[in-house]
């Protein structure tokens, strides 16, 4: 009877390896899933996406001041998370179903209406709920791309997705190995051949002179390679969190934060324009021929702005370039006609084939600049706060409802398409935001 070599124990030690690494690729790809109290960094970029714009941690906005809002309804009107969960997803139905609360803050804040975000998760909630109630100083992570704050929206299939469906691959692969080895070993006791032991190789060894083994891995290598270079070069372009340094220092947080000065009052162009523009520097001399130098904060400068170069005299000495640039005479309080171009770097830069006009959604549509632009009113130098991509655009087209109120333009379009779709507010996709030819000449 013939004998040949037993490799059983090879494909054995070799699937009990695979299915180990199987098991703990799984774990952490599916560990998000599990529930969590909230995660206060993610819920850091979700707030700043969607509430910065009516909502504030320390002071009243548009809305109520959020910080530890949870404990606080808890404590004073004995509301619970499953509240806010549906406050926050569908806050005209709570109106309108004549909940008190609901109601109180609706006639507190002169009847304006939340919007509501339906999209949002439980899980989205509990991270922002997370975040109002942690320390202001939450340190965002931003990876440089991807999430609507953070981070780019997906468009098509979700890296999770994808994972899922290569681990799929990875286990089938697996299952197929030991079946292979089974079928194998019953053909041979079947012919009547005698397996024997063969001398264990290390596991190196056994593993290169499988070329079963050796192909599936390299497969999985060039698919995991793919997969992140797919990624990396989706980033290209994408210039979120880019904050150059101007060449004369003008910080939103002193003029739009701590001076409430009025974003188009500077950028009155955003009100009829395709673009905001850059202000003229007459604009500024409307209050530095009187401001000529920086008071600042009556009890002195903050700890980060010390750390930041940010004191009284940094300011003044820029009050003193802006008067050089327009050729403003401080002594003699007159123009001496001697003026120098002041070579601003443009922060937001959207592809020749993008179109984008600003009147048509700050104006028509009523969007804050904080929805695009983050809370500017926060920032001492001016970065690019959103990834600007199509995905993002289209996400927002999606989830974002047409105001009508007051603009007859709409009112007959509206009603037809709300019949058409079933609906009471349109989407702006659902009114042809959608349409390639919108944003692409």
């Amino acid at each position: 009877m013939k004998k040949v070599l037993d490799r059983n124990q090879i494909f054995r030690n070799l699937g009990i390896n695979l299915v180990v690494f199987l098991l703990f690729f799984s774990a952490s790809l599916f560990a998000q899933d599990v529930p969590s109290d909230g995660d206060p960094i993610n819920g850091k970029k979700l707030f700043n996406q969607n509430c910065a714009a009516c909502h504030s941690l320390d002071r009243k906005m548009t809305g109520p001041v959020l910080a530890n809002v949870e404990s606080r309804l808890a404590e004073d009107e004995g509301l619970d998370r499953e509240w806010l969960y549906t406050w926050i997803k569908n806050s005209p139905g709570m109106i309108k179903s004549g909940d008190a609360y609901a109601n109180k803050i609706y006639e507190e804040y002169s009847k304006a209406a939340m919007t509501p975000f339906p999209t949002f998760s439980n899980a989205d909630i509990d991270d922002i709920l997370a975040y109002t109630a942690a320390t202001p100083a939450v340190p965002v992570v931003v990876n440089g791309g991807p999430g609507p704050g953070g981070e780019v929206q997906p468009s098509g299939l979700s890296n999770e997705l994808i994972l899922g469906a290569l681990v799929l691959v990875f286990g089938l692969l697996v299952v197929m190995l030991f079946l292979v080895n089974k079928t194998l070993k019953s053909i041979v006791s079947a012919n009547g051949v005698v397996l024997e032991k063969e001398k264990r190789l290390p596991i190196w060894k056994a593993f290169a002179k499988n070329q079963f083994l050796v192909l599936v891995t390299s497969i999985l290598l060039l698919l995991t390679s793919a997969y992140f270079a797919y990624g990396w070069m989706m980033q290209i372009g994408v210039d979120q969190g880019y904050a150059p340094v101007q060449p004369i220092h003008f910080s939103h947080k002193v003029h739009a934060g701590d001076n409430k000065i009025e974003c188009k009052y500077c950028h009155s162009s955003a009100r009829v324009s395709k673009t905001s523009g850059v202000p003229s520097l007459n604009v500024c001399m409307n209050c530095h021929k009187s401001i000529y130098q920086y008071q600042g904060n009556p009890e002195g400068p903050t700890r980060e702005d010390l750390a930041n170069g940010y004191t009284n005299d940094f300011y003044t000495a820029e009050i003193k370039k802006l008067y050089e640039a327009v050729g403003w005479d401080e002594e003699n309080q007159k123009y001496t006609g001697e003026t120098k171009a002041v070579e601003w770097v443009r922060v937001h830069n959207l592809p020749d084939f993008a179109y984008f006009n600003h009147s048509q959604h700050v104006t028509v549509a009523g969007i804050d600049c904080q929805t695009c632009h983050g809370p500017v009113e926060e920032m001492d130098i001016v970065e690019q706060y959103a990834p600007l991509t199509m995905g993002w655009c289209i996400s927002c087209h999606r989830e974002t409802n047409v105001k009508v109120e007051g603009n007859e333009y709409y009112a007959k379009i509206h009603a037809e398409l709300s019949k058409k779709y079933g609906v009471e507010q349109l989407t702006a996709a659902q009114m042809g935001g959608m349409e390639c030819g919108k944003c692409h000449y």
